[in-house]
């Protein structure tokens, strides 16, 4: 299935799991292989511990002396350290092959989700995604780690067992395996509702995510618009469904397992009366009755193993379910992007409206210029963020275009679209590693010399010759710190060294101190000589600088020219612009 209407991250249906589970274990064969074989071998050397038990009652109740009983104790003790051994070496291997499993579902799940659109990501919440990639792939890891081998183990072990019932008296292992069909209709009833709980369960979790993502975020905006009370019943809403999610699930755990613990019994008691019959009736010896209940006896425990692991399996099917589904989300891909005919950007009868709520823009008329600094100013509200968003290609107009070179800037691939348009926002992040690493993100190839080149661009080359290590000192968490102004210097230091041909720049320097961001500003303007810069601003001194400022207001563009022009024409740029400085409107100064 693909995203619904809500925006939710689709997930993926059950023949796509198993699809993507037999995927990667035919990467792994031999090591699944050598799992299964090891296991064979393990469960093999359990065998003989009834079967001899059998044994030493006969050849008691036959008159053998001790030296018999002693060799049989014998072969019970040597078969069981052998059992040991390789069940242990089946775990090694297991777990080994889990580690490597989960390495490669966590590559693909990272692949997945840098390939995803930037407006996919935007409408599903980071909540989602973050709980994908954290508590889902969590889960998956456990499956595969742990789940998947024992359950392997478990399920050699009892078939072995059955095997060896039936092979002492067929009769005998019928009834073993009758008695069992309280565990089979337990199971159905289990099954039929388990998966279905445990995606809810895992949505619930994502919604709790998202809320308080977004509230922790917005947390300034949630304070300004008095909107703690509706957040926090939002929160309460949230948990209150995941909360009752969970006891759902919890419910078909507690009905599933008395089921089956009160189910063990009834083949061991049934195999006892029958064998007890037959035993009368000279059909079977002593020790055959008793080793077929002591193998039954035995099976219980990987059963109980198997069914553990199944109901375990349950909710790590629908984690992975919604870590699989990211393959079927829209995904960025390079295949026939076009490519423009040249670097100019043309706006045509835009409007966008947001999925729930009014038209933000109304109609936006543009020509930027290659090369062409051009700033646009507005009140809050206005439209100026969206418009950047279009701009760069975050998201598609709801009518109109936006081209760059004669192609639309959604139909560009990633790649190619960061060759034409970079959107710098306030939003900044800084990653674990050293200062260098932050760097070649934009550009893997790049020397030092580049690397300082850009940091002297942005004005952050002095304080980062003042680390402790220069490039190589470690930044994030165990490293040292960075304050907002810095991590937005490196922000844009990362994007002199993808030289885009046209920036855009929303409130990119609203960090900075306002020296350190004129300084940033016009080192820019001169890296980027013959470039074009779209500068959102706030600071109308980037506005004084621009070639020409476009004016918003209500989702519209109601001025546009040179800043000289916009205040000999007294409208709302020389508005703003005597604001700005603090005059009387009645003054007409510059």
């Amino acid at each position: 299935m693909t995203a619904d209407s809500s925006g939710r991250l689709p997930v993926a249906e059950r023949a796509d799991v198993r699809r993507a589970a037999l995927r990667l274990v035919r990467v792994d064969a031999r090591a699944f292989v050598a799992v299964l074989a090891l296991n064979s071998l393990a469960a093999v050397a359990g065998l003989a511990g009834p079967w001899l038990v059998g044994r030493i009652i006969d050849e008691v109740r036959g008159g053998s002396g001790v030296g018999a009983v002693d060799r049989l104790a014998l072969a019970i003790l040597v078969c069981s350290v052998a059992q040991l051994l390789l069940a242990r070496w089946a775990r090694y291997v297991g777990h080994r092959f889990g580690e490597r499993t989960l390495a490669r579902v966590r590559e693909d799940f990272v692949d997945r989700t840098l390939a995803l659109p930037a407006n996919v990501v935007e409408r599903a919440g980071a909540g989602d995604l973050t709980a994908r990639g954290t508590a889902d792939v969590a889960v998956v890891g456990t499956t595969l780690r742990d789940v998947g081998p024992e359950l392997l183990i478990s399920s050699v072990q009892a078939l072995f067992l059955l095997a060896a019932v039936i092979t002492l008296n067929p009769l005998l292992g019928l009834c073993g395996v009758l008695g069992f069909g309280g565990i089979r209709w337990a199971l159905r009833w289990y099954l039929r509702r388990a998966r279905d709980g445990y995606l809810a369960e895992g949505a619930a979790t994502s919604d709790v995510a998202e809320i308080l993502a977004a509230t922790a975020s917005g947390a300034r905006t949630v304070e300004a618009l008095r909107l703690a009370k509706r957040r926090v019943a939002a929160s309460r809403d949230a948990l209150e469904t995941s909360r009752r999610t969970r006891f759902h699930t919890l419910f078909l755990r507690s009905v599933f397992f008395p089921a089956v613990e009160v189910s063990y019994l009834v083949p061991v008691v049934t195999v006892l009366l029958l064998g007890g019959v037959l035993l009368e009736r000279g059909v079977l010896s002593l020790g055959s009755v008793v080793a077929a209940a002591l193998y039954l006896q035995q099976l219980a425990e990987p059963l109980d193993e198997i069914l553990m692991r199944i109901e375990q399996l349950q909710s790590s099917g629908a984690s992975f379910a919604r870590v699989e589904g990211l393959a079927r989300a829209p995904q960025a891909t390079e295949t026939d992007s076009p490519v423009p005919a040249d670097d100019r950007i043309d706006v045509t009868g835009v409007r966008y409206a947001y999925d729930r709520g009014g038209e933000v823009l109304g109609g936006v008329d543009l020509t930027v210029r290659p090369g062409e600094r051009l700033a646009v100013v507005g009140p809050s509200g206005a439209g100026k963020t969206t418009l950047s968003r279009l701009l760069a290609g975050v998201d598609a107009p709801t009518a109109g275009s936006v081209t760059v070179g004669g192609v639309p800037v959604v139909a560009l691939g990633p790649e190619q679209l960061r060759r034409q348009v970079v959107l710098v926002t306030q939003e900044h992040h800084v990653f674990l590693g050293t200062v260098r690493d932050n760097l070649r993100i934009a550009e893997p190839s790049a020397t030092d010399a580049d690397l300082w080149a850009a940091l002297t661009a942005v004005g952050a080359d002095t304080w980062v010759r003042g680390l402790p290590d220069g490039l190589d000192t470690a930044l994030g968490d165990g490293g040292r710190g960075t304050d907002g102004s810095q991590a937005q210097q490196l922000a844009l230091a990362r994007v002199v060294l993808a030289d885009p041909h046209t920036l855009i720049l929303d409130e990119a320097t609203a960090l900075l101190d306002p020296t350190t961001a004129r300084h940033t500003e016009r080192a820019l303007a001169a890296v980027l000589q013959g470039r074009t810069v779209i500068a959102i601003a706030h600071r109308l001194h980037t506005a004084h600088d621009a070639d020409r400022v476009a004016v918003m207001e209500n989702g519209r563009i109601t001025e546009l020219g040179t800043h000289d022009e916009l205040v000999t024409a007294d409208g709302a740029y020389a508005a703003l612009w005597r604001s700005w400085h603090g005059e009387r409107p009645t003054d007409g100064g510059t």
